[in-house]
């Protein structure tokens, strides 16, 4: 997973694959848009790619959705439990700290999706709150907006607009007045320059970032299997195509930051995913399995066995894993003033 890196389903991910015998990989297209491997189009990183100027003229509007709403409403409470709950205290005090507007907080959350980072996060700050959702797709976006939360912790009210761009073009401008920026399972799917921009647009802007669920690199299934390693291996190789950060992104984006001024923090944010989670665990196995076999297609049929045996344990209550994740928090220097 990455969650969002592993996902960008378009079911060209076993075309590559040569007949065996035996048994062979699972055909992925049978994992929800956004919970497999996809190649991206010639020309194009297979990355979150927020395009667009603002407007619903986009020329790329018909591109088929990467990411479906299914998949992204399927992840949603595991991503609510494993959120670094310690960032919020200091997030708190750093918000209390900025002079008060009118208009309440403003907060720009970037690539999201329906809006999970806004129903989760909104209920638990205080004031009154106008958030900016960005994504590249129009449908995603009218999705987060209707089912955006109405108030906050202590009842202020909270209101959103929604905008289509490039995160790749997020500048400290577009950010003026900015209270937060937020993004969830958004790093990792970003290549180093992009972190840096990013970095830059929130340091020039003087608001800290709360940056959740970048994938860290590491599963923990049990029972262990052979293999575990060599499946985490080759998808965290396929998570770096083309410039990706992958599991490096905290880490990279941790750099950024502090090369900015900011104070960064990072905890750990793992999915814990049991028989109450089945059908995410699913979904996860096959993208997972999925884009180790696009990166080594000579693990196809030992993977086929592999993601049918997981599959029959998960079907049975008897699987439990763990995704291992990253919050990040990078409390940049206010506009103006001392951090």
């Amino acid at each position: 997973m990455t969650d969002q890196a592993t996902t960008q389903q378009t079911g060209s991910g076993t075309d590559a694959v040569p007949a065996q015998p035996g048994p062979r990989y699972e055909d992925t297209r049978s994992v929800i848009p956004g919970a497999g491997p996809a190649a991206p189009r010639p020309g194009e990183r297979a990355t979150l790619r927020l395009r667009g100027t603002g407007t619903d003229t986009d020329t790329e509007s018909d591109e088929p959705a990467r990411y479906a709403p299914e998949w992204l409403q399927l992840r949603e409470p595991a991503d609510a439990f494993a959120r670094a709950h310690d960032l919020l205290d200091p997030l708190r005090i750093r918000l209390a700290n900025l002079p008060r507007r009118a208009d309440g907080f403003i907060i720009h959350d970037i690539g999201c999706g329906t809006g999970s980072m806004g129903r989760w996060l909104a209920p638990r700050l205080d004031g009154a709150q106008h958030w900016v959702l960005h994504d590249r797709d129009p449908y995603l976006l009218h999705f987060a907006a209707v089912a955006s939360p109405r108030s906050a912790a202590d009842g202020s009210r909270v209101s959103v607009e929604t905008r289509r761009g490039d995160v790749a073009r997020l500048t400290a401008d577009a950010l003026a007045g900015a209270s937060l920026v937020t993004a969830s399972a958004l790093l990792d799917v970003l290549t180093r320059e992009d972190v840096d921009a990013l970095a830059a647009a929130c340091a020039g802007a003087g608001c800290p970032a709360l940056l959740t669920l970048s994938v860290a690199g590491r599963v923990e299934l049990t029972a262990p299997h052979p293999l575990d390693q060599e499946i985490t291996e080759a998808f965290n190789a396929h998570q770096k195509r083309g410039g990706l950060l992958g599991p490096d992104a905290a880490t990279a984006a941790a750099e950024a930051f502090s090369e900015h001024g900011a104070t960064v923090r990072i905890n750990p944010s793992p999915w814990r995913l049991g028989p109450e989670q089945a059908g995410l665990t699913a979904q996860w196995l096959r993208g997972w399995v999925g884009a180790a076999v696009e990166e080594r297609p000579e693990l196809a049929e030992p993977a086929g066995r592999y993601l049918a045996e997981r599959l029959e344990a998960c079907a049975a209550g008897d699987l439990r894993v763990v995704v291992h994740h990253s919050d990040l928090l990078a409390l940049c220097r206010p506009a103006g003033g001392a951090a």
